[in-house]
């Protein structure tokens, strides 16, 4: 559908490489938009914000940033804004961005992404924050999050509930797949493995990696048969806990069982889930994260920590425990077929058209 009047839309977040939960979903909404005949430009925060690309507009100091959300702005550009209750940076940039817009007669989008969970989520944690999470939801003209659980919450901070809508970030393009294609070592890792337990993790606080290692090493001791692929292990990281990712990999003399990936293409991160035993997701910040529901329509079963919003369908345990976490994925791997049969496939729809026109109307 062409609207009569194309907008303008800047999208101020981070954006692949790497490709992570919301930059995906940025790049699919980038293309909606273009395809429908809109203007989207792509402000970069992320960690490929000092790589030039004719995707995005690189992000090279804070002084960058604020001249190109002005810039932006005045040339007729209503902002759509990211962010997530884990940094408090992000709060800082949101802002800036609000009333930059503001300045210019403009009221921005705003996504709160991730779940209920998160280090400066909820008031009951941290009513200091409360003010300022009045002006940041206070200000957009609607607020999009992922489910309704975090709709409930997000409307305890603002005098307009009825301005937040609950959109899925997950949407049948998600599922279209290219050809079948996975990177040579990974390949090769697949075809050692009958059983790949494949999970996507950022390595820093909040992913449970130790529980991570420690679980799998359970699994490892009584399932030859069973390998680790983990992606994502790219970009910013915490080094303390890179090498203590390496150390536990050594300590449990894993090193042949574990394929650590960097990045991967969706399509080849379709790929390499799809012909997976299991997905498995740690942490409990991410709220109903597209991952878990691209891996449901696939028909891949996962095993995710339990975090108060995972879709039906989803085994979970709980998310320091590394036992359990074994035992869920044991009895997944030994009862798969079962499992496939029985389990609970969320119905695709096209989430991205009613992003569209929330952006557009």
């Amino acid at each position: 559908m062409r609207h009569s009047k194309p907008a303008k839309i800047l999208e101020i977040t981070s954006y692949p490489p790497p490709r992570a939960g919301w930059g995906v979903r940025v790049e699919f909404l980038k293309k909606r938009l273009e395809a429908e005949g809109h203007t989207c430009v792509v402000l970069n925060i992320g960690r490929s914000r000092f790589t030039p690309s004719a995707e995005y507009e690189t992000v090279l100091s804070g002084s960058d940033y604020f001249k190109k959300v002005w810039r932006f702005s005045r040339e007729g550009f209503v902002a759509h804004l990211h962010v997530n209750a884990e940094s408090t940076k992000g709060f800082v940039l949101c802002l800036i961005a609000e009333f930059v817009n503001l300045v210019w007669g403009r009221r921005c989008f705003l996504t709160f992404h991730g779940g209920i969970g998160q280090v400066y989520f909820t008031r009951e944690r941290y009513r200091w924050l409360s003010p300022m999470y009045w002006v940041l939801f206070g200000i957009p003209r609607w607020i999009i999050c992922n489910s309704d659980t975090v709709r409930a919450r997000l409307a305890e901070y603002t005098m307009d509930p009825g301005k937040i809508v609950a959109i899925p970030a997950f949407s049948t393009q998600y599922v279209d797949r290219g050809a079948p294609h996975m990177p040579g070592d990974v390949e090769r890792f697949y075809a050692r493995f009958s059983d790949v337990v494949f999970t996507y993790i950022r390595i820093r606080p909040g992913f449970y990696l130790d529980i991570l290692l420690d679980g799998f090493a359970e699994v490892a001791a009584t399932m030859p048969s069973a390998g680790l692929a983990i992606c994502g292990v790219s970009g910013d990281v915490d080094p303390l806990l890179l090498k203590d990712l390496h150390e536990r990999i050594a300590a449990h003399a894993l090193d042949d069982r574990v394929c650590i990936i960097e990045d991967l293409t969706h399509d080849e991160f379709l790929e390499a889930l799809s012909r997976s035993a299991l997905y498995l997701r740690t942490p409990t910040t991410d709220g109903v994260a597209s991952s878990v529901l691209e891996s449901l329509v696939l028909g891949v079963p996962v095993v995710g920590s339990e975090n108060g919003s995972r879709p039906p369908g989803v085994i979970t345990y709980r998310a320091t425990d590394a036992w359990d976490l074994a035992r869920q994925v044991i009895r997944v791997i030994n009862s798969r077929e079962e499992i496939v049969a029985t389990m609970k496939r969320p119905e695709p729809r096209d989430t991205l058209a009613d992003e569209v026109a929330l952006l557009t109307c």
